[in-house]
């Protein structure tokens, strides 16, 4: 386990207290009450019980632990209404936080200009949001999936992308930094793919201010990863117990910048980075250099060795032990512990490495959403946990 402050275990959670789908995968209709302690959902393969973790991912901005389209979340029999503002499909949940209840509905409704015409929108306590970011104020939301054992073998996208969802739930403000980052940069290479095409000379005054973009937001994304890494790899180096200590290490010119020097001298050299690289980047289709092409080294301390050429149980250990360091760290620093969305964890852990995980997430006073198809491997949580069945869309509580 991580050892940290008593104080963690007395931290406010945010928990889902009520959920409501509507159209959403193999869901036609569902409303599923819970308490504030951790969720364990048994059933069979195929019964629905991903596609309820998925929805809960939804109440984080972004695509879902799946990276879905969001046309392709909807009920594939579901009725399509066309008519501007028409909800494709729909989750709707009662969060219990530290603040009181707060009402968070997500859906994508559509705009009425033909089948995958849509949007994606958000309601905070029956307010429509101008933004995604703002559920990231609300709640922070990890998820671990089968999909993911690979991660330190696979790119290093995936890397960063698990790595801005850690980031996200620490320092809420990371999101709108990114997505600010990201927009500038696809303009960018827009404009230097439409100049080599012939469609249009591209506008040096154009180009340059977009970098000035990049180089801002990007050196401020790479700044919050910097400074978020350096407290997680502290945080892992404290694990004790059956989950192995994680060493993690940020890899990439914007962060090798900023160890040597100051943030805008870091943004001048990203920028000159940026206009030396046009031709190349006009060429290739794409920027060559940046945040977005940074990756995360991670290493099992106790045997020196690279995750990536560990176990595949090894990695999995890893894997939890970060996620579990993360949910201590944003505990401690915004008050209330992160919504853990564990798909199928328990299937490849012994008895020890199990126990271990329920008191820990027990210990954070997390509330963690759990699936498996044997609810005795979660008999260690006694108590401490509420158990739903899940069958052919059908949720029942145990």
């Amino acid at each position: 386990m991580v050892n940290f402050p008593d104080e963690t275990a007395s931290q406010e959670r945010c928990a889902v207290v009520r959920l409501a789908l509507t159209d959403f995968r193999c869901y036609a209709h569902l409303r599923l009450d819970a308490d504030a302690r951790p969720a364990v959902l048994t059933g069979a393969n195929g019964a629905g019980k991903t596609n309820l973790l998925e929805a809960i991912s939804f109440l984080a901005p972004g695509r879902g632990l799946r990276r879905a389209r969001m046309q392709d979340v909807t009920r594939s029999d579901a009725p399509v209404d066309e008519s501007p503002g028409a909800l494709r499909w729909g989750v709707a949940s009662t969060l219990e936080a530290a603040g009181g209840a707060v009402e968070v509905g997500t859906g994508f409704a559509s705009v009425g200009d033909g089948d995958d015409g849509g949007r994606r929108v958000v309601r905070i306590n029956g307010m429509n949001t101008r933004s995604q970011s703002a559920l990231s104020e609300i709640l922070a939301v990890v998820w671990l999936v089968p999909d993911m054992d690979r991660l330190f073998m696979d790119s290093a996208g995936r890397r960063r992308r698990f790595l801005d969802r850690l980031v996200a739930g620490f320092d809420p403000a990371h999101t709108t930094r990114l997505n600010e980052y990201e927009q500038a940069m696809r303009e960018r290479t827009r404009l230097l793919r439409d100049d080599r095409a012939g469609f249009r000379a591209a506008d040096a005054g154009w180009i340059a201010a977009l970098e000035q973009r990049m180089a801002e937001s990007g050196i401020a994304v790479a700044a919050a990863r910097r400074d978020f890494v350096n407290r997680l790899g502290a945080a892992c180096k404290l694990t004790a117990g059956p989950f192995p200590a994680a060493g993690i290490t940020l890899v990439g010119d914007a962060e090798g910048w900023l160890d040597h020097g100051a943030a805008l001298e870091a943004e001048d050299r990203f920028r000159a980075a940026l206009a030396d690289s046009r031709t190349a980047d006009r060429e290739i289709g794409r920027a060559l250099t940046g945040p977005h092409r940074s990756d995360i080294q991670v290493v099992h301390l106790a045997k020196n060795c690279p995750a990536a050429v560990c176990s595949t149980g090894e990695q999995k250990a890893l894997l939890i032990s970060i996620v579990l360091a993360h949910a201590r760290l944003v505990a401690l620093d915004r008050g209330a512990s992160p919504l853990l969305l564990m798909d199928e964890i328990v299937a490849h852990l012994d008895a020890e490495r199990r126990a271990a995980l329920f008191d820990e997430i027990c210990a954070i006073g997390a509330q963690a959403w759990m699936t498996g198809t044997d609810q005795e491997l979660f008999e260690q949580f006694g108590d401490r946990a509420q158990y739903f069945r899940v069958d052919n869309a059908n949720v029942q509580t145990v």
